[in-house]
């Protein structure tokens, strides 16, 4: 589990400089999914369920599972990329936000408690406490302190050897709820964030969760391992935001 999560870090580590105006998201794929079968890897998105993708590309109002292609990235656009490897079998999750060029301050106020509002759930991450004090964390957070919408139409989940497994992390909890965190454990952490309401609308292609107000929308995402004394990000970047 270490070593495929660091290996879908170093994916987001080596696109970020593509990210920018005029590139395709059918590119951004490209390239994504070249890095991660050079590495002797399998990019976990591709067919699963029929997904037609490697990776995921969920531009502005696109809450989640984004379906690259034609789309041209244009400045002040902000993009969530999702990132899922095999590696020797095991799946390491984790997605990140993009700005493209010079964004909006709003945006940039949405991305900032998106990731915050990650961490104080990872930090709620240990061995003996319920699995609801981490959607609690990010929801007094986001919603009751900044007034954004905390997509509960999606969730973390655990992860292993199996893509999406038990148990559902909801990013919309209370505490004290849920089953207790036991060391060893793996999960991950995906608040999905809305400028406006938490509702979304699913297009007709099956995927593309994207915001009812069109409004925007932010995502991060880490696989955490639970320990006896905290937890581990498996899936930790060089210079990543830590708070």
């Amino acid at each position: 589990m270490r070593a495929t999560g660091q290996l879908a870090a170093r994916v987001l580590e080596y696109i970020e400089p593509f990210v920018q105006p005029g590139i395709t998201t059918g590119k951004l794929d490209q390239l994504c999914h070249e890095f991660i079968v050079s590495h002797n890897a399998i990019p976990a998105p591709l067919n699963y369920k029929g997904f037609p993708k490697s990776i995921c590309t969920s531009v502005n109002e696109v809450i989640c599972h984004g379906i690259p292609g034609a789309q041209a990235l244009k400045e002040g656009d902000i993009i969530n990329i999702d990132i899922t490897t095999i590696l020797d079998g095991f799946h390491g999750d984790t997605s990140e936000m993009f700005c493209v060029g010079e964004v909006s301050e709003k945006a940039l106020k949405l991305i900032d408690v998106t990731r915050r509002s990650m961490w104080l759930g990872i930090h709620e991450v240990k061995a003996g406490k319920r699995i609801g004090d981490i959607g609690a964390a990010i929801s007094a957070f986001a919603a009751d302190q900044h007034g954004y919408g905390v997509v509960e139409a999606f969730c973390g989940h655990g992860i292993g050897r199996v893509f999406h497994a038990d148990p559902r992390i909801k990013h919309v909890d209370k505490r004290g709820r849920g089953r207790r965190m036991t060391a060893g454990m793996t999960f991950t952490i995906e608040p999905m964030i809305n400028e406006g309401t938490p509702e979304c609308h699913v297009l007709d292609d099956g995927w593309t969760a994207i915001t009812q107000d069109h409004r925007l929308s932010a995502q991060t995402e880490h696989t955490i391992l639970v320990t006896e004394e905290g937890y581990e990000v498996l899936t930790a970047r060089d210079g990543m935001f830590v708070m």
